[in-house]
């Protein structure tokens, strides 16, 4: 009994930095997983340098991690990032959030607005892998820093990105 409880315990401190990593995510595997996104989103620099080319449809998610909710100048919004936007107004999009967000946008605007009719117009839901395609994100963030954890409220100035959301997974809307 006493060697089983031994190994069990040893097993989960053996497992512990594989679960780490796994919860900061790998922006290597992020960019391959991104894929699915760009059918919605591109990441495209300030200056117009296509880092990745994509859609349109969602918001483009350069400096996403980091930028408030729906303060993407130009990109036209659905009501229920809005709602969101203006019910958490101090609020930016940070790692925890944007994992939380593309695995199921629209229950993330439900939760976090407190309404229940309220929806994403991004339906794709990423089953897997989300920490690493917000690794990826947060490479092209130059806010990141400030918004590397969890309720993250640092008022960041609006890059040339998207709040990630409108189809694909990949951040907001």
């Amino acid at each position: 009994m006493k060697t089983s409880l031994f190994a069990t315990l040893a097993t989960f401190a053996l497992a512990m930095p594989a679960l780490a990593q796994d919860a900061a995510g790998d922006p290597a595997k992020g960019e391959a997983e991104f894929k699915k996104c760009k059918a919605c989103h591109m990441i495209q620099a300030p200056d117009g340098t296509d880092i990745v080319k994509g859609g349109k449809t969602g918001p483009n998610l350069y400096g996403v991690v980091g930028r408030p909710y729906a303060a993407e100048e130009g990109y036209k919004y659905g009501e229920g990032l809005i709602e969101l936007a203006e019910k958490n107004p101090d609020q930016v999009w940070d790692t925890a959030h944007l994992v939380e967000y593309i695995t199921d946008p629209t229950a993330y605007v439900k939760e976090h607005t407190g309404d229940t009719a309220a929806k994403s117009k991004m339906t794709f839901k990423l089953a897997k892998n989300q920490a690493d395609v917000v690794a990826f994100l947060a490479q092209h963030s130059p806010d990141a820093g400030a918004a590397a954890g969890g309720d993250a409220a640092a008022p960041a100035a609006p890059a040339a990105g998207g709040d990630a959301a409108a189809a694909a997974p990949a951040a907001t809307n």
